[in-house]
Order: structure tokens, then sequence, then C-alpha cells
């Protein structure tokens, strides 16, 4: 049997491969390749019709800040046809107006997706206020969170000259007066966050009231050490909802 050798090089950039648990990365930013995926992710996310694989090639560009940069005419030119140019003109034109809710997943930062950029926009209103703490106490893993503040540091630069506001769209807060989100008892020890007046700061901010004894009018219980308890039998013989992981709960709303 013919003995099949692992690539070293990639096959587009010529760059060496580093090998992660068995699978090969290219880690080049300069990779053609991985540059034309990254982009065609960015347009899937922000729906920008139109901006396909044949048409980025056909843009010839490398970066986000060079498909912001063209001028209508030269998208006629390239593309060549008018109808076409015209219609994707609109359509970054369009995109503009994106929120931080839609552009942190588009950006390709591993474990920040629609869910985790959904909780930040919960705790937080810019770019700027995200930090690693931030991060955690809105629900983020410690791998995510790490990711997102290294981006940050050493990649954000190269598209904070993009024309987008970097401002999240804030879920609209309920009226505390008339329709509360609910009341929520927090019981024993917390695994999503450091300690239940951090978590309390959270819930309290999203339109909940926080308590620390079962009073008849809680409609939530926290119970996230998965014992069961005294206080997680009498929530169950009152219908009282038990909440196993309060950060999956705030992603779910």
């Amino acid at each position: 049997m013919t003995k099949i050798e692992a690539p070293t090089n990639c096959p587009s950039c010529n760059s060496l491969l580093e090998e992660v648990n068995y699978l090969l990365f290219c880690r080049s930013q300069d990779c053609g390749h991985k540059v034309l995926k990254l982009i065609e992710h960015f347009a899937k996310s922000l729906k920008i019709k139109g901006l396909g694989p044949a048409t980025i090639s056909k843009l010839g560009i490398s970066s986000l800040e060079e498909l912001y940069a063209l001028a209508p005419t030269d998208i006629a030119g390239r593309i060549g046809s008018e109808v076409l140019s015209a219609k994707l003109v609109d359509e970054i034109s369009r995109s503009k107006t994106a929120p931080l809710n839609v552009l942190l997943p588009a950006f390709s930062i591993p474990l920040i997706g629609n869910s985790a950029s959904a909780k930040l926009s919960k705790v937080c209103t810019n770019i700027e206020e995200i930090d690693y703490d931030l991060c955690r106490s809105a629900g983020l893993g410690d791998k995510a969170a790490s990711n997102l503040c290294t981006w940050l540091e050493k990649d954000f630069h190269q598209v904070s000259g993009l024309p987008f506001s970097f401002k999240f769209n804030r879920p609209e807060k309920p009226e505390q007066s008339s329709t509360p989100q609910g009341v929520i008892c927090i019981s024993g020890k917390l695994s999503s966050y450091k300690n239940k007046a951090e978590a309390k700061s959270v819930l309290e901010g999203l339109g909940f009231t926080v308590k620390t004894s079962l009073t008849k009018d809680v409609t939530y219980l926290v119970n996230e050490s998965g014992v069961e308890s005294a206080k997680s039998k009498k929530a169950r013989q009152s219908g009282i909802q038990i909440i196993p992981n309060i950060s999956e709960f705030i992603g779910e709303l």
C-alpha cells in the first residue's frame, strides 16, 4: 500500500502548514484562498446579494478595505455589467448600516457567532466597551472571550476604518412597572458567573427582579449545581421553572 504523505505547504500560498489535532492549517494572513473565504463569509453574513466567489474574483479584491473603497465606476468596469454593478453598489451601500450584532460573527473570529454576539449586545453598547471581564459577565466561555479579546488587540485595526458604527443594536428593555420579565431566585453556587452579585447585575439589567429566597412571586429558580435541594423540590411542586445555566437562559430570551 502506498503511503500518503501529508502536505507541508499550503497549496494556495505555499506557506508552511501548522498541524493541530491532526488537522493542517494555513496561518498566513496573505493566503489568497483564505482571504477569499473570509470575504465570502463576510458577504454572506451581511447578506450582500451578488457578492459571491465569482464576483469577488472579478473585483480583484483581497481585503474588506478594498471592497468598501471601490468606486461605482470601478465595480462596473470589473464586473462588465451596468445592471449587476448598480445592484451590487446598492447592496454594499446598504451593508454599511449593519450593527455590531451582525458584524462580529461576520469577521470569522473563532467561537464568536450569533449567540455570543447576542449576549454581548445585552450588556454593552459598542466595540470599545468590550473586554474579557465583560465577555464573561455576558455569558461567553473563557476560550470565546479570549479569542475575541485577542482579535480586538491584534486584528481589529485592520477593519476599524470600515464605514460601520461598530455599535450594537440593543434589545428593547421591558417596562419595569407594567411588564417585568419575572422574578428570579438564585440558589446555590454558580458556574456561569463569578458570584451572585455579578449574575444579579446582568439579570436586573435585562428586566428581572432577583431574590435570594423562594417567595410566592418567584417565577424562576436558578440551580446550576444540579443538586436537588429543598428549594428545587419546592419549585417543582409549585410549577416554577428551574434554570440550570443562567448564560444559556439569557441566550434563549
